[in-house]
């Protein structure tokens, strides 16, 4: 289940990624708002009534399959995801990615056929100290779904379409790391559709080490993107400077036998 520490080992990783500089910005909606854009078969979590969307922002590192080097141009990019939390056929907890965007074409292609929702948008993460910058372009293409992808008319390949300067303040205390924050940052498993097919994904890392932090900028067109109203307060917000992550190998999400 979600939570601080990894529900599950993963022994054999088939894939290694590092995830640096990451921040989460996390909105509250009406669960029914968000569960219109999963699929069947996954239920949109709640706390207080309402259901998190989370943007996240970050660098990626080192992004290998076992035992290998980084293909050509995966050694490090940006990439920015927005998610929500929810609990599959059998009841287990975990992610599921509404939109994706990284500058890597190769990689949007490679993990579009495992059924992750990635587009394709110019991306950077810069780092100064305790303050991170992050800017990313307006997605091209569709996603998965078939959907289109919004890019409003004043949108230009070269105007900021996400834009967040970050400023990060004391590490969260363990007094302060609630359940409902331990469980929207501790997330153990990824669900994504192919083929008609719902997988999970294991996933493990370390507990996050989490920091207090304040954001300004152009921080919401990602909710709208991906078919969500703006957003009518300010985002719950913390960073990482990041983890180490093992991913297992995919798995049918199958419903809990009775």
């Amino acid at each position: 289940m979600s939570g601080r520490l990894p529900e599950e080992p993963v022994r054999l990783p088939v894939n290694r990624q590092t995830w640096q500089h990451l921040t989460f910005l996390h909105y509250r909606y009406p669960a029914a708002e968000v569960q219109r854009l999963v699929p069947p078969g996954l239920r949109v979590q709640e706390w207080g009534g309402a259901a998190w969307v989370g943007i996240t922002p970050f660098l990626m590192r080192d992004v290998r399959v076992a035992g290998l080097p980084p293909p050509p141009g995966w050694g490090a990019f940006a990439e920015l995801n927005v998610r929500t939390y929810v609990q599959g056929p059998d009841g287990r907890d975990g992610l599921w990615f509404l939109g994706m965007v990284v500058p890597r074409v190769t990689f949007v292609v490679a993990l579009r056929s495992l059924g992750l929702p990635y587009a394709k948008a110019a991306g950077q993460v810069d780092v100064d100290g305790a303050r991170w910058g992050y800017r990313f372009g307006p997605p091209k293409g569709r996603l998965p779904s078939g959907r289109r992808v919004d890019r409003p008319e004043q949108a230009r390949d070269s105007a900021p379409w996400f834009r967040a300067e970050v400023s990060l303040a004391e590490p969260v205390g363990p007094a302060e790391r609630t359940a409902e924050l331990d469980a929207i940052t501790g997330r153990w498993a990824a669900y994504h559709q192919r083929a008609g097919v719902l997988w999970r994904t294991p996933v493990r890392h370390a507990v996050w080490p989490l920091h207090h932090a304040e954001a300004v900028g152009e921080l919401t067109a990602p909710l709208r993107w991906v078919g969500l109203p703006r957003p009518a307060g300010q985002p719950m917000l913390h960073a990482s400077p990041g983890v180490v992550t093992r991913l297992g190998m995919p798995r049918p999400a199958r419903a809990r036998r009775v």
